[in-house]
């Protein structure tokens, strides 16, 4: 698994494997949302086991990612947060579903959108949310999420 820890609360990377849940329950990981469209996420066999949310995304130009997915994990990663645990975004490698997924995260809760860009990019290399088909969701979801709050 390869993943960067963002903030405290926050980790973003590729798709863990079930092996993985136990590193990121031991992270305090109690979200883990799944940004990919066709592989879903794995049900954590764990007694206490880890939720899992699926917002199905193509990483395309031509498919945008829907506003109403990144408010949805938003909402979701906060009740988490709020909860004492921390969540883990991903998509296939961890360069941009996820990391839209993470600065929206991020954005809502109360960071400026290019802030939580450079602080992303800043603790994860590979991580681009400033593609040209990234960004632009990212900056109408803070636009949403504005109105939504």
């Amino acid at each position: 698994m390869n993943f960067s820890r963002i903030t405290d609360y926050l980790f973003i990377g590729n798709t863990p494997s079930l092996r993985d849940y136990d590193t990121l329950r031991g992270l305090g990981v109690r979200l883990i949302i799944n940004m990919r469209f066709t592989r879903g996420p794995k049900p954590d066999p764990h007694p206490q086991p880890i939720s899992t949310l699926w917002l199905r995304s193509i990483d395309s130009p031509f498919f945008p990612i829907s506003i109403q997915k990144l408010i949805r994990g938003a909402q979701a990663a906060l009740e988490a947060i709020r909860s004492g645990g921390a969540v883990y975004t991903h998509c296939s490698y961890g360069r941009h579903r996820g990391v839209a997924m993470g600065t929206c995260i991020l954005i809502a809760q109360g960071f400026d959108p290019r802030a939580a860009m450079e602080l992303i990019v800043s603790r994860r290399s590979v991580a681009d949310p400033y593609a040209y088909y990234i960004q632009p969701r990212i900056l109408k979801f803070a636009r949403e999420w504005t109105n939504h709050a």
